[in-house]
């Protein structure tokens, strides 16, 4: 069981993932640098960005100005859909690091499973991982039919698989078929953008702890052994959220939240890409 904000997760190759951390799509300009640095005096130590979020530069002057160490932070960005391709995959890393002044990513992720592009895509990530570029590689929004594509391709398969979870979206099948393969299931959208933070069995199982509803989620996501990693640009959000390492919901209360899946997505729908 998780106990402190400094825990980690091992992946499939050996990489050590903080087990929270700091989204930051939608995040912009001052807002985002002091955000990053906010949640790195907090103690939190992931930080997930994407080249289609524009804040790669952001991000990186945030830990430049901040009093940690790079080798103690776990950057993650992706690889945009127009990026993808072998050569263009290539190039866009080469930007990202760029913009967030470091040599390597420490996960480097295929955004989106791009039809027609994202096996040459995965083939470029393998190089990336090869040459020290990332720490390790994985993807997003993939479903199992994705997943299975990349069985036969390049020397190793992904490490994580970004999607959206909460008690509202919990796609069994395919955290079990992480499970089985070792990939390692990140929760972005954990809190529901907000969507489902008045929700009646949310809120009385927050009273009960005495917790508010965003720490409910993310504290579901943590025992089911997700990584979550919730957006917020408010200091004393991105405090409460990592407020979730002295206490555990039983597991009562946990069916309860199980028993709220809808198969409801709060933010892209990958289930149609072919």
């Amino acid at each position: 069981m998780v106990v402190r904000l400094d825990s980690t997760v091992r992946l499939n190759n050996g990489v050590e993932m903080p087990v929270l951390g700091l989204g930051t799509a939608g995040a912009s300009g001052k807002a985002c640098v002091a955000a990053v640095r906010a949640a790195l005096d907090v103690g939190y130590r992931l930080v997930d960005t994407a080249s289609a979020y524009g804040n790669e530069r952001e991000i990186g002057l945030a830990v430049q100005e901040s009093r940690v160490s790079r080798n103690e932070v776990f950057i993650t960005t992706k690889v945009a859909n127009p990026e993808q391709g072998y050569a263009s995959t290539l190039r866009a890393c080469e930007e990202s690091l760029g913009k967030l002044k470091m040599e390597y990513v420490d996960l480097y992720l295929i955004h989106w499973p791009a039809p027609q592009k994202r096996i040459e895509t995965w083939r470029a990530m393998g190089e990336l991982l090869e040459r020290g570029n990332a720490r390790a590689i994985g993807v997003s929004n993939y479903m199992i039919r994705h997943l299975e594509e990349l069985r036969d391709v390049g020397p190793t398969g992904p490490a994580v698989n970004q999607i959206e979870l909460s008690p509202f979206l919990r796609p069994d099948d395919l955290i079990a078929h992480c499970q089985e393969r070792g990939i390692v299931a990140e929760a972005y959208s954990p809190l529901t953008r907000g969507h489902r933070l008045k929700n009646h069995t949310i809120v009385k199982v927050a009273t009960k702890y005495g917790r508010t509803p965003a720490q409910v989620l993310i504290r579901w996501s943590l025992q089911h052994g997700f990584v979550p990693i919730p957006k917020s640009v408010r200091t004393e959000r991105i405090r409460e959220n990592a407020d979730v390492f002295d206490w555990e919901l039983d597991p009562a209360d946990m069916r309860t939240l199980d028993a709220l899946n809808e198969g409801r997505h709060f933010d892209w729908d990958p289930s149609d890409v072919p």
